[in-house]
């Protein structure tokens, strides 16, 4: 298994990598603030999942394969793009709820799945985990496979601690920022906007991006 000091330097990079507002972080603020705290944590649970479907991947090699093979990275990539634009048309065509009504307009469990969808189809997920992960295991230590499962679990809670603040800080300002008829603008076209502009910016990604 990897050295303390190992654990600690993925740590450390890993916060700082985490902190900035990405996909991931979007997901969780348009679902907390359109949605609420419970929503939002539910959105942060399936991320974090589909984050370890990603650990896994990397562990036994599939992370590799994907990056090295233009067909699965594609495969990968237009099946995120085509369900993220799919949910953000779905969302613009949807009626919008009173914001008299504290019933949310999505429920934990579609929040908590979207969220497993939305990082497991994320390529840059994967392209993450394939070029960052290697920077940290050093082959004395052990199998490369057992390493990699324990520095992406790492990754993993951390993403938890760092995507619940998001999530429980946006839910907190949610009453102070949204009022009137602002929320159900922002639970019909600005959640629906994000949605297809993620699917347009994972559009862009290609394997290059992790070199």
């Amino acid at each position: 298994m990897p050295d303390l000091h190992s654990i600690v330097t993925f740590a450390i990079a890993s916060v700082a990598l985490l902190l900035i507002p990405g996909p991931a972080v979007i997901y969780v603020l348009n679902r907390s603030v359109s949605d609420g705290r419970e929503v939002g944590l539910a959105a942060v649970a399936g991320l974090e999942l589909g984050n370890f479907v990603h650990v896994i991947a990397a562990s036994v090699g599939l992370s590799a394969v994907l990056a090295t093979s233009a067909t699965a990275f594609n495969v990968v990539k237009w099946l995120g793009v085509g369900y993220l634009i799919f949910v953000g048309i779905r969302t613009l065509l949807r009626k919008p709820t009173d914001i008299e009504n504290e019933a949310t307009t999505t429920s934990l469990r579609r929040s908590f799945t979207q969220g497993i969808i939305v990082n497991t189809l994320n390529p840059k997920v994967a392209l993450f985990f394939l070029s960052y992960l290697p920077q940290f295991i050093d082959a004395d230590k052990g199998a490369a496979w057992s390493q990699a499962l324990i520095l992406g679990s790492t990754f993993v809670l951390i993403g938890c601690i760092t995507d619940g603040m998001y999530a429980l800080t946006a839910s907190a300002l949610r009453a102070k920022l949204l009022s009137g008829r602002t929320l159900p603008f922002v639970q019909r076209y600005v959640a629906g906007t994000v949605f297809i502009a993620l699917g347009l910016v994972a559009a862009t990604t290609s394997p290059s991006s992790a070199k």
